[in-house]
């Protein structure tokens, strides 16, 4: 038996080989008994490996994704940073997300029927042509000089939406590969890819662009974007299990009357779009490295990267995290959490606005002035909110994976999409808004603050998200 063995419906075998840790179970994922098996506890703190022992084509699918998020992740932060040094406006980073906000709604919904619907690995191919084109045509305008603030804004949004299709239907395919005790572990490991992505690709972007410019940032995205290829090229076919639905309206109605229904499932986005809204602060990185904290390009990229660093080691340490029970509790907590901090993190800005002043740099591209003690305990903040925030996603997802049948998990996982890249958006207008009316620390510290009552009542209002088990996951 062999790694490219690992299919979306595995066949039992005869007889077990010696070493069926590093093959997929002999049960499809939606086997009876597999379900509603939590993951057995840890003995260490350490991120559970087992899924890439487990399955090769989800090893090859997460390596693949690991790095081509990093220039992904490079792009998002030279696209923000081209957009201020072209205009000097906060407003307009904002409405880089804004642009995107429409086509990520329309194509996470399209986009989630399409993967219960029709091949999974022919999805994510196309799906990732389309957004490796994108990035490419920056690229190219950058080079030539040709890059304005329509460009950037319209091509952003078709790389978010091919983004957007690529994430939905790659976690309906997770399922499919590895058994449902493995689902926390599994997220726990995207997690960790996303996490050391932002650590890596931000920073990266703050130095190259710094260095060498725009162009030069795109175009490294460009290149580690053959990873995803690489990747998605070697999965098995992943055709959708039980009755297929015709492409159509009628599909995405199905899903949302299927979350309509699913009252855990429905807790768990409104916690992530309360935290995701109420406590976005990537659009004040920029002004707050050319006017209040200094650093300019190289603060972006640290103020940046941090919440990921913070998101990286709360995946390294998930261990024992994968066998929690109390799901959605966790969710709650780890929200609430992660507004704490980030309603520190506007205390920062506040406190050193007040105490230093303006920095006046002249161009977000200059890193003079360097307040190094506020970036410091501004990036141990966002650190705290990324790690918090990758606790909820672990759970998060791992209540989709596992309470949401086949046939109806692109369509979920769509729209869960929409919320997970639509609710940051939304995120950026609230910031850029309210930083331009008021001032740069109020939209974190208020945003923060309002995030630890969302949740609280958000506990008291769902008795049954409160009282979720893994063990018996239920929509």
């Amino acid at each position: 038996m062999t790694g490219d063995e690992s299919t979306a419906e595995p066949e039992p075998e005869p007889e077990p080989e010696p070493e069926p840790a590093v093959e997929p179970d002999p049960v499809p994922a939606t086997a009876p008994g597999s379900a509603g098996e939590p993951a057995p506890a840890r003995r260490t703190h350490l991120v559970d490996l087992a899924p890439l022992r487990h399955s090769r084509a989800f090893a090859r699918m997460w390596a693949g994704n690991a790095i081509s998020a990093v220039g992904a992740q490079m792009t998002v932060v030279a696209v923000g940073l081209n957009v201020y040094d072209l205009t000097g406006s906060t407003f307009a980073v904002s409405l880089v997300g804004v642009s995107a906000l429409v086509p990520t709604v329309l194509a996470g919904l399209y986009g989630g029927m399409l993967a219960d619907a029709v091949d999974r690995r022919r999805l994510l191919l196309g799906a990732a042509l389309v957004a490796w084109g994108s990035t490419a045509t920056i690229a190219a305008l950058a080079w030539t000089g040709r890059e304005n603030v329509g460009t950037l804004y319209a091509l952003t949004a078709l790389n978010a939406t091919a983004a957007t299709v690529i994430g939905a239907t790659r976690n309906a395919v997770v399922p499919r590969l590895l058994p449902m005790r493995l689902l926390p572990a599994a997220a726990a490991l995207e997690g960790l890819v996303f996490g050391l992505a932002v650590s890596v690709g931000p920073a990266l972007a703050g130095v190259v662009v710094a260095v060498a410019g725009f162009p030069a940032a795109y175009t490294v995205d460009v290149v580690l974007f053959v990873g995803a290829f690489l990747g998605i090229v070697s999965l098995p076919p992943v055709r959708p299990e039980g009755e297929v639905t015709r492409v159509g309206l009628r599909s995405v109605l199905d899903g949302v009357r299927f979350l309509g229904g699913a009252p855990n499932v429905r807790a768990s986005f409104a916690a992530d779009i309360a935290a995701m809204v109420l406590g976005q602060p990537r659009v004040l990185f920029p002004a707050a490295g050319a006017l209040v904290l200094g650093g300019g390009a190289v603060t972006v990229g640290v103020l940046t990267a941090a919440g990921a660093v913070g998101a990286t080691l709360s995946g390294l340490l998930s261990g024992r995290l994968t066998g929690l029970r109390h799901q959605g509790v966790a969710i709650a907590r780890a929200v609430q959490a992660y507004g704490a901090a980030i309603a520190g993190f506007g205390v920062v800005l506040a406190v050193t606005a007040v105490v230093r002043g303006s920095v006046t740099s002249g161009s977000v591209t200059s890193p003079a002035g360097a307040n190094l003690p506020a970036i410091g305990a501004a990036a141990v903040l966002l650190a705290a909110a990324g790690a918090a925030d990758n606790v909820s996603v672990i759970f998060r997802q791992a209540v989709l994976q596992s309470a949401v049948p086949d046939a109806m998990r692109g369509r979920l996982q769509g729209i869960f999409m929409v919320v997970v890249t639509g609710g940051p958006r939304l995120g950026d207008v609230w910031s850029g808004v309210l930083a331009t009316l008021v001032a740069l620390w109020f939209p974190p510290l208020l945003g923060g603050l309002l995030i630890i009552v969302a949740l609280a009542a958000l506990l008291r209002a769902q008795p049954g998200f409160r009282a979720y088990d893994a063990a018996h996951p239920t929509p």
